[in-house]
């Protein structure tokens, strides 16, 4: 996570094109062959933030009482973090985001972070429902949960308002949308 704080925090002082892998690893306080070990590319660097909160949602789906709706553990429940941290990281996780719009490398690794939960969505959904993984229930329900997820989190990290709805309240509406399914 640390590299993909420093990666993130020199990506939006400089743009990804200006900062260079021995940057990031600097910033992080590793060699330039450690972060080679960790990954293939600068723009991966960030992974760790992205995957960090879906890994976070498919756990606590797993865990969620069967008896109570899904989007309840999805809303409701904050990340596993100290509060500085966890602050810390939604502040990085906005500056990605919001540079997902300019920087097409980093727009990938977000694009392909969200195509990678689907099939583990699916395959939660999939268990608390008794079908298979592949079956076309659980496949639509884990892309619409994936989507309104994506749509949230860029809703709150692009948005214009100086005073944004916190990250779980854009979750929220974004999964009552999704709940509503399409308009007549």
């Amino acid at each position: 996570m640390e590299i993909a704080r420093e990666a993130v925090r020199l990506f939006a002082d400089r743009g990804v094109a200006a900062t260079t892998a021995e940057e990031i690893a600097a910033a992080a306080g590793i060699s330039q062959r450690t972060l080679w070990r960790y990954t293939s590319s600068k723009e991966l660097c960030v992974r760790p933030l992205l995957t960090y909160a879906l890994d976070f949602v498919i756990a606590l789906m797993r865990s969620w009482p069967r008896d109570r709706p899904l989007a309840e553990a999805v809303v409701g429940t904050p990340a596993p973090r100290a509060d500085g941290a966890r602050d810390a990281d939604a502040e990085a996780l906005r500056d990605l985001v919001r540079l997902t719009r300019t920087e097409p490398g980093l727009r990938a690794v977000w694009l392909q972070v969200h195509h990678d939960a689907e099939p583990a969505f699916a395959e939660v959904l999939a268990e608390r429902a008794g079908h298979g993984p592949d079956d076309l229930e659980p496949r639509v329900q884990s892309t619409l949960l994936n989507g309104a997820l994506r749509v949230a989190v860029e809703q709150w990290a692009w948005g214009a308002d100086p005073q944004p709805l916190p990250l779980s309240a854009t979750i929220h509406r974004a999964l009552a949308i999704a709940r509503s399914g399409l308009s007549d």
